[in-house]
């Protein structure tokens, strides 16, 4: 019989949550299930520690159990979610994708691998109006941000913006994988939308940061040979693997792209992926996680969009001291996309005015960055 809710003592904290069988094993050895909150972790071998300790309050969230074991933990009171068949995806995971979750499958083709499979279910049911599809991607965002904000606890985190367009073999790629080495060997996380171009660089830059420099001049010219990701995701993505392989053990980084731009595949360089279906609560995420400043590479609509996503907070004050922010190259931000005006205009006689920079080459961002951090 399960004890009332009243009567439950729920431990504080992350430590409610069990991501895992070594988590899950622990506690139950320790009797301490009750309250706690176990995540898509797999108990069909755990009959007899279920049916053996109170789980009382509990909730269990997409974690496969033998039937005896699942009317037990009912009876005492939990909370049962089973999994969901027939998805590409867990909407209840405890922890961030992996390159090698999400590219699973890509000798035989990008179309068949996780990532591209959630998109087309995506596609599918974005405007179906079916309320149980919507609620599997918000229970899915929402367990991305909980392990996104779990792995960033401590983190000094700056985001790298920039165009999808930004071409593998360029000038301009490889000032950005410098930029991310260069954040990444000061102590930083460097996060990016966790896509191809100026974000896949960033990423790159970061996976380099342990190797020499070497390493990082011989990966960009075997990225070299295959610029963009069209006309082939799968070619794209097999060398940016093929680096991996020559250099495993590379440096963690953090990519945050979304399935609202499908067509655009995650990059393979970001340790740590943080996939969202719903593209709002990813920017806003991605911006309000880079507590140690936002650099903006040359981009269009969607960087200009970041751009003012993270004005915004900066001019209220709303986030509290506000972050540094450096657009790189002058031309690009006051004669193609005069950006920089407009910011300059919204920042006068506020605090956020000593936190914003514009640098004429990605090689001055760091050091910009470090003087607004002072």
């Amino acid at each position: 019989m399960g004890v009332p809710e009243d009567e439950v003592k729920f431990p504080a904290g992350s430590d409610t949550e069990i991501e895992s069988l070594s988590e899950f094993d622990a506690a139950a050895e320790r009797g301490e299930l009750a309250g706690y909150r176990v995540q898509s972790v797999d108990l069909t071998g755990r009959t007899s520690a279920l049916l053996g300790v109170d789980t009382a309050g509990a909730v269990f969230l997409g974690c496969a159990m033998e039937p005896d074991a699942a009317a037990k933990v009912r009876g005492d009171g939990a909370l049962v979610f089973p999994p969901v068949p027939d998805l590409p995806f867990d909407p209840y995971r405890g922890a961030l994708y992996s390159p090698a979750e999400l590219f699973e499958g890509l000798a035989q083709g990008y179309e068949g691998t996780p990532d591209a499979l959630s998109y087309d279910w995506f596609q599918r049911t974005r405007a179906d109006g079916d309320i149980f599809s919507s609620m599997l991607r918000s229970i899915h965002d929402d367990a991305i941000s909980d392990a996104l904000d779990e792995l960033l606890v401590g983190a000094r985190v700056v985001g790298v913006m920039g165009g999808h367009a930004m071409a593998r073999g360029t000038a301009e790629y490889e000032g950005a994988a410098v930029l991310g080495r260069t954040l990444a060997r000061a102590g930083f996380t460097v996060a990016t939308g966790g896509g191809p171009g100026a974000m896949e660089a960033a990423n790159l830059g970061a996976y380099a940061a342990p190797f020499d420099d070497a390493m990082l001049t011989s990966a960009l010219q075997l990225l070299a040979g295959e610029p963009s990701f069209r006309p082939s995701v799968s070619a794209w993505a097999r060398a940016a693997f093929e680096v991996r392989t020559k250099w495993p053990r590379g440096g963690t980084s953090v990519g945050i792209p979304t399935w609202f731009y499908g067509h655009e595949p995650p990059n393979a360089f970001a340790g740590a992926i943080a996939k969202y279906f719903a593209n709002a609560t990813r920017e806003d995420g991605l911006l309000a996680r880079s507590n140690a400043g936002v650099v903006f590479l040359p981009g269009a609509a969607g960087t200009v969009q970041e751009i003012f996503d993270n004005a915004t907070p900066n001019y209220y004050e709303s986030r509290g001291t506000p972050t540094p922010m450096v657009l790189v190259d002058r031309a690009h931000w006051t004669q193609e996309l005069p950006t920089w005006p407009l910011l300059q205009a919204l920042a006068k006689d506020r605090p956020m005015a000593a936190r914003i920079a514009l640098v004429d080459s990605v090689s001055e961002a760091p050091d910009a960055l470090a003087r607004m951090s002072r």
